[in-house]
């Protein structure tokens, strides 16, 4: 049965692939090297690895850093339909009341 998860945690640990992943993985063509985060979900504690928002690479991360749950295209195919993931990218800021 489906469970609502955080939508939101810290960077854990992260990384940064530089190689093409093989099939049957699809990836963006170009390829263009991506980060990977282990993020720890803020309300249940458990720790999910996950791509990193396009233009945010190792050198933008921090452990401890807040990051929210977003999604973006990876790529559209011959039919121009798009095909979506989900990412994990720095959280804004939150205003203060």
């Amino acid at each position: 049965e489906p469970t609502p998860l955080s939508r939101r945690g810290t960077v854990w640990s992260y990384t940064e692939n530089h190689y093409a992943p093989p099939a049957p993985y699809v990836a963006a063509e170009p390829f263009e090297p991506y980060a990977l985060a282990a993020v720890q979900l803020e309300a249940e504690g458990l720790v999910i690895l996950g791509q990193v928002a396009t233009g945010v690479m190792a050198a933008d991360l921090s452990i401890g850093m807040e990051v929210e749950v977003d999604l973006q295209v990876l790529y559209r195919d011959a039919e121009g339909v798009d095909h979506w993931i989900w990412t994990w990218a720095p959280s804004a800021p939150e205003a203060s009341a």
